[in-house]
């Protein structure tokens, strides 16, 4: 169950980078996850949630420029896969599996990329336009990342 939630917190980082990684440094300090001495120990620092948080909400109005790239060019997609594989990390080192939860982390990120441009580009045609797809994209992320967390 441990490893398929680091695919799926992937999913939600795929969908927005940022996303995952605040609503996980949030759990991790609110939850006093149990990272150890590992170097994702920092996901649990007192500013962490903070910076994320951020960075998320940077993130969730930047993507409602038109000038914003597409999440598939290779600055996004690396930034995707990276914050997928470090969430799936986090959950999964809970339980001594930071490995295993980085690999599907960063799986995850890769379907929620490719996956999460297909539904927004079929919602953006039923629209008519792309602002409501975008917003549907951001309350998926957001309320799938407190879902997945709220499962540990």
């Amino acid at each position: 169950m441990l490893l398929l939630l680091a695919f799926l917190i992937g999913v939600i980082a795929g969908l927005r980078a940022m996303m995952a990684p605040a609503v996980v440094a949030w759990a991790v300090t609110l939850q006093n996850w149990n990272l150890g001495e590992s170097w994702l120990s920092f996901m649990g620092h007192v500013y962490t949630p903070w910076i994320f948080t951020a960075l998320a909400l940077a993130e969730l109005v930047t993507d409602q420029l038109p000038s914003t790239p597409s999440r598939k060019v290779p600055p996004q997609f690396i930034a995707r896969i990276l914050t997928g594989g470090l969430c799936g990390g986090t959950i999964a080192a809970t339980a001594g599996m930071m490995w295993p939860g980085l690999a599907l982390g960063a799986l995850g990120a890769v379907a929620g990329t490719y996956g999460g441009a297909w539904a927004r580009g079929r919602l953006a045609a039923a629209f008519g336009r792309d602002r409501p797809a975008a917003l549907i994209e951001d309350a998926i992320a957001i309320l799938g990342a407190i879902a997945i967390v709220s499962l540990l």
